[in-house]
């Protein structure tokens, strides 16, 4: 009982900080800004493990649709994850379950926690690029240079940093 109500309460602290970490963000030319909302979705699932990694995320996707403004920019609604930016947040979601894969090998190696989220951001781009094309009408060269290419630096330093922050936080969080 009490080991599954911390597992609730981590999950409502991990859907804030993604509402939070999503705030913190870079305007692009284009209509995807960078924000620090895949960091907290990458610390969900390493720290959480993939089901309440992906029961935080999931929490802050139906927030963000029911209209609470929790996305990027504080957006929120139906027209948010609709819009041509939506597939990435939904995108969280395989992004959240991947990082926590519980593989004893994987989690106990920077570089195996380094694979985990590497996938868990072609799963993110996938969606969130066929989502981008579908709504926008654009080819798949313009989406790549406008969704993915200028997100890859940012995203090694996320993954890099979450991969060496993981472990150590999972000691804290267990004390």
């Amino acid at each position: 009982m009490r080991s599954n109500t911390r597992n609730i309460v981590y999950c409502a602290l991990f859907a804030a900080l993604i509402v939070v970490f999503a705030q913190v963000q870079i305007p692009l030319p284009g209509l995807v800004p960078i924000s620090l909302a895949t960091f907290a979705v990458m610390m969900a699932g390493l720290l959480l493990g993939w089901k309440y990694g992906l029961l935080a995320v999931a929490v802050y996707v139906l927030l963000g649709a029911v209209g609470v403004p929790v996305f990027a920019g504080f957006k929120g609604g139906l027209g948010a994850l609709t819009g041509p930016t939506g597939g990435y947040i939904i995108g969280y979601l395989p992004y959240a379950a991947l990082a926590g894969l519980q593989n004893k090998k994987l989690q106990d190696s920077f570089w195996g926690r380094c694979g985990l989220l590497a996938l868990g951001t072609l799963a993110c781009y996938a969606l969130g690029t066929a989502w981008f094309m579908h709504a926008t009408g654009r080819t798949l060269a313009e989406s790549m240079g406008l969704c993915v290419l200028p997100f890859l630096p940012g995203d090694a330093v996320k993954i890099a940093l979450a991969s060496f922050l993981a472990p150590r936080l999972r000691k804290a969080m267990k004390n």
